[in-house]
């Protein structure tokens, strides 16, 4: 997938396709092995279809590169 490709994904689709609940998914933002999700307005987030795409690619060992965010 190149960057011009890269779309983001709201959270219903973001569940659908990882199978996780909404509490595991932040529970996992929150221990670096998920995405964080990316601000696209004062009140809307998302992930980059290419984040959830690394993590699909292999869930057990994904990590987050770099310091947590500070929410």
């Amino acid at each position: 997938m190149t960057d011009q490709d890269d779309s983001i994904l709201r959270l219903p689709t973001v569940l659908q396709k990882t199978g996780l609940s909404r509490s595991t998914l932040y529970r996992k933002i929150g221990d670096g092995t998920f995405p964080r999700q990316i601000k696209i307005s004062q009140r809307c987030a998302g992930w980059r279809s290419s984040a959830v795409s690394a993590w699909l690619k292999n869930p057990v060992f994904y990590s987050v590169d770099g310091p947590p965010s500070p929410h």
